[in-house]
């Protein structure tokens, strides 16, 4: 006020660029915060759960980005996360600051598993902007561990908090790493439905921020299919052009759509080249690595033309029918959302409203290698993994998915309610379980293989019981609730995924059960990881797997026959396997 009504500049705080609100600073200790929680299967939800290696989650995600944390730090090539647009009403947050009345809110029904009261954010809430950065900043921030040296995450984002989501991503990733903003083109009803309310223009594009992890990676070259009725647009190197010359026999190969790029007589020389190359390298064309060509071509002074093997195991002089420009941000040729292709799988069943194309996702899967791992921790409808299943059937892929959802209750009165589906996840399972048996149909008819599977975790509370007791809880049989520190409702399983979380083994491992002496024991790729939780385990079942050196092995406090084996426990293990870390829970 001061400043305002004065010509002089009126002293006060140094002033400084930065981007704050109301509860920053908790929002990062939110990001680091412990969390005592892990994830349990769930084999009748999972489809092939002993095979996949894709997974679904369904929980809070910021408590599963926590516990995924150590197990895949800096592995996920790649991100994509579609998150509220905060546009009123559409997500619900954790109000930790309004103090109501403990009667209303249990009324009302708008508490979590913890307890927390849940508001819907709407647009006459004061805090409107400040809750949706709560909710996004932590999230972020424990993202960027996961991403790999050079991963990359897409975000899709509306005019709502495009500006806000700018800031805290320069923040959390760095400006440096701010790639593009890409515009996506939004469906006419969509369009008409904003523009009804008569205050603004309808807005017929949304928007994807790109960001990578570093600032020095450049993008791989693009590549994006084209209407091959259309004649001669197939071959851009051509200008249009279709020469019938320049289709001939190559490696057992003859283009009927697309043609080689080199003529016949080139192509030979360069398959002599290729010869000379294996030669000099004392290597077959299996073993060759693309950084053996790479650095064998750069060597050579006359830098003769090299027949390359793509990926693929075809020429990479062979030109499909597709365009190699450089793709842009315009992405105005795709269409950001629509129902159709969700309802076409559920029998006509409206039960998603505009859920996320699959086109605009596998457009982002060409950013990352054909073995990345992708992850998605709004997952909402599942299109990221479907998307998935459906580039890796189009170029024989091996892309593994790990997607995260709340287990949101559908609406009382929704199709997807009156089609017996409770929450997003069951629509999300079935949507991937729908769409993989069609896609794995299609595959084997083409002789490829694609994992269409997916394993199913659900975040829950700490497999091991609460040791603390406050003097009121003491009662005559404390020492008997507390002989075994497991809680009675938790599996071997259960247990075993506890272990691979603290011991950052991937979620997806093979799990393999067999008999030792008579107990069960459970090993994790190939005996890397071997856990015996059953009852009565003597020193015959701890020498037999001392003997096969896993990495780690686990077994419950109670499972010893009797106290013998604890106090043989580590003599075995320094006797066949000193090396192996030991773990009793």
């Amino acid at each position: 006020m001061r400043q305002e009504l004065s010509g002089n500049l009126i002293k006060g705080n140094e002033e400084r660029y930065q981007f704050t609100w109301p509860g920053k600073k908790q929002a990062i200790l939110t990001a680091n915060a412990p969390i005592n929680k892990t994830l349990r299967p769930c084999r009748e939800d999972s489809v092939d759960f002993d095979k996949t290696e894709n997974l679904y989650i369904e929980g809070d995600n910021l408590d599963v980005l926590k516990l995924l944390r150590e197990n895949y730090l800096g592995k996920v090539e790649m991100i994509y996360i579609d998150p509220p647009y905060n546009t009123g009403n559409d997500f619900v947050y954790e109000d930790d600051f309004v103090q109501s009345s403990d009667d209303y809110i249990e009324c009302s029904g708008q508490k979590d598993n913890g307890g927390n009261r849940l508001v819907a954010n709407t647009e006459s809430n004061g805090r409107f902007h400040t809750d949706w950065l709560n909710m996004m900043y932590p999230r972020l921030k424990v993202a960027r561990d996961l991403l790999s040296e050079n991963g990359f995450i897409f975000i899709s984002i509306d005019d709502n908090e495009v500006e806000n989501l700018r800031k805290i991503c320069d923040e959390i990733f760095g400006e440096d790493n701010f790639r593009n903003q890409v515009v996506v083109r939004r469906g006419a009803k969509s369009v008409q439905a904003q523009f009804d309310t008569w205050d603004k223009l309808g807005q017929a594009v949304e928007y994807i921020l790109i960001y990578s992890k570093r600032s020095d990676y450049r993008f791989p070259k693009q590549v994006r299919p084209i209407d091959e009725e259309k004649p001669g647009s197939w071959n851009n190197h051509w200008r249009g052009s279709d020469r019938p010359t320049m289709r001939y026999e190559l490696f057992g190969i003859t283009p009927k759509s697309g043609q080689w790029r080199w003529s016949k007589e080139r192509s030979e020389q360069a398959i002599k080249n290729y010869e000379r190359m294996l030669l000099d390298l004392g290597k077959t064309v299996e073993d060759v690595e693309q950084e053996d060509i790479d650095d064998w071509y750069a060597k050579q002074s006359d830098k003769p033309d090299l027949l390359r093997l793509s990926s693929q195991g075809k020429p990479e002089h062979y030109i499909p029918p597709t365009d190699t420009t450089l793709l842009n941000t315009s992405w105005m040729d795709l269409l950001v959302g629509s129902a159709a292709e969700v309802t076409s799988l559920f029998d006509g069943n409206k039960v998603f409203d505009t859920p996320k194309l699959t086109p605009v996702i596998m457009r982002m899967l060409n950013f990352v290698g054909d073995d990345a791992l992708v992850m998605d921790f709004f997952s909402g409808s599942a299109t990221t993994g479907q998307a998935t299943f459906l580039k890796n059937a189009e170029d024989a892929g091996k892309r593994k998915f790990i997607l995260v959802q709340l287990p949101e209750v559908t609406a009382e009165n929704s199709i997807a309610r009156k089609n017996g589906y409770k929450t997003i996840c069951e629509l999300g399972e079935e949507r991937l379980r729908r769409a993989g048996a069609l896609i794995k149909k299609s595959a084997q008819r083409e002789g490829n293989k694609v994992d269409v599977g997916f394993r199913v975790l659900k975040l829950d509370s700490s497999n091991m019981k609460d040791v603390y007791y406050k003097p009121s809880d003491i009662t005559n049989d404390l020492f008997a609730q507390t002989e075994d520190n497991i809680k009675e409702d938790r599996t071997d399983e259960d247990l075993l995924f506890q272990v691979m979380l603290e011991m950052s083994v991937p979620l997806s491992a093979k799990i393999h059960s067999e008999e030792i002496c008579g107990k069960k024991v459970l090993t994790v790729d190939d005996n890397y990881l071997i856990a015996c939780f059953d009852k009565d385990i003597t020193d015959e079942v701890i020498t037999d797997i001392a003997k096969r050196k896993p990495q780690y092995f686990v077994m419950r406090d109670s499972s010893a026959h009797d106290d013998s084996v604890i106090t043989n426990f580590e003599t075995i293990f320094q006797t066949y396997s000193k090396d192996t870390v030991r773990k009793i829970l």
